[in-house]
């Protein structure tokens, strides 16, 4: 019995000795019949469909990308002016005329299919393709330019089109959150977000009437006529210009006030074109050199250095060196501030004028006329 016992102890020893070895060397051999592994994680439950995460600017961004649009334009070869110029063509080569593509924005802001985008990019054009957020295509037609405002009104005939709502660009102030919208570059409509940088940004050289939105939303070549818009989705501004050294966004850009394209585009859709005010003048700023040499005294204002004859101001009694310090009751601080001032008068309605003299302060009565269309000169 003692034997047996012997016996048993060994063989139990060298099979847990075996084991043992196998366990730490080729565990792999064993069956793991009932055991599990499992890593403890973190798993985020979804979200209702209702359910927005907190600073998120989705549901502005779903209500207004649906209504601006990506515009393609072409235009054809036109003839080299120098193309039978027999010295030109030894000196440069017969250069061939090509067709011409350009791309921008617009926003849809009619169920009629009316489209504001930016002079600029329908410019020219011979063939405008628009294109929805939801691909579909369109042929436009353009209803009317208006240059001095780079401003543009298309239209297209599609059923079930989307609208963005328009906002309150009067009640912007600066580090309001906007969000900008368009199809920069081609790569596709884009949603970006930034702030109000300034407001009432002029004197840039882009146009002629200017009052922009700066914001460091970014905006890139291709946004041009793309929608500017608050963290509701409704419209604050058009998207026009950046400022840029790379040719990408910087953190500037510029838009123009949904105030001013709603005057725009009730003016081309009424009359097929806007009409502004118009005394004829030529106004600068008031400077010191030009206020001692008019002999006038003005903290602020601009002077008139120039009266165009039997015009609207000069029918007024306005004369050079008057320096027009209120427009129908409004300050004029700058020459852009003046001629957006006057612009928005009604043609044939008599206004009154404030002018500071060498003689003393004076009020004018002029009636406005209708500002003459911009001059354009062949290149």
């Amino acid at each position: 019995m003692k034997r047996l016992w012997l016996l048993f102890s060994q063989a139990v020893t060298v099979f847990l000795a075996a084991y043992f070895v196998v366990l730490t060397l080729k565990p792999g051999w064993l069956p793991q019949r009932g055991v599990t592994s499992s890593v403890a994680v973190l798993q985020a439950t979804e979200p209702s469909a209702a359910a927005v995460p907190a600073g998120s600017f989705r549901l502005a961004a779903q209500k207004s990308s649906s209504a601006v649009v990506s515009i393609n334009i072409s235009k054809n070869a036109r003839p080299s002016p120098h193309g039978n110029d027999p010295w030109f063509k030894f000196f440069f080569g017969d250069q061939q005329d090509q067709a011409q593509m350009g791309l921008g924005s617009g926003v849809i802001v009619s169920a009629d299919g009316y489209i504001l985008t930016n002079n600029h990019v329908v410019e020219g054009a011979d063939e405008i393709d628009v294109v929805l957020n939801d691909s579909r295509h369109a042929r436009a037609k353009v209803i009317g330019t208006d240059p001095d405002s780079d401003l543009a009104v298309l239209k297209i005939d599609l059923d079930r089109l989307p609208v963005i709502v328009l906002g309150n660009s009067n009640a912007l102030a600066v580090g309001d959150q906007v969000l900008a919208i368009g199809n920069p570059f081609g790569v596709g409509q884009t949603v970006t977000s930034g702030i109000v940088s300034a407001l009432g940004r002029n004197q840039l050289g882009i146009n002629t009437f200017e009052n922009f939105i700066q914001t460091d939303a970014a905006i890139n070549p291709g946004n041009s006529g793309g929608a500017l818009v608050d963290t509701n989705g409704n419209l604050l501004g058009i998207n026009t210009a950046i400022y840029s050294r790379s040719g990408g966004s910087m953190g500037i850009g510029f838009a123009i006030p949904v105030s001013t394209a709603k005057m725009v585009l009730e003016g081309i859709i009424k009359d097929g074109q806007v009409t502004r005010g118009w005394i004829g003048v030529e106004p600068n700023e008031l400077t010191p050199e030009l206020a001692q040499t008019f002999g006038v005294q003005a903290d602020h204002g601009v002077i008139i250095t120039g009266v165009l004859q039997n015009g609207p101001a000069a029918q007024g009694g306005m004369k050079p060196g008057d320096v027009v310090v209120r427009v129908a009751s409004q300050d004029v601080h700058n020459v852009a501030e003046m001629l957006s001032l006057v612009a928005a008068l009604t043609p044939g309605q008599k206004q009154a004028f404030e002018v500071q003299r060498p003689a003393g302060p004076t009020t004018l009565t002029i009636a406005p006329g209708v500002r003459p269309p911009p001059r354009h000169i062949a290149p």
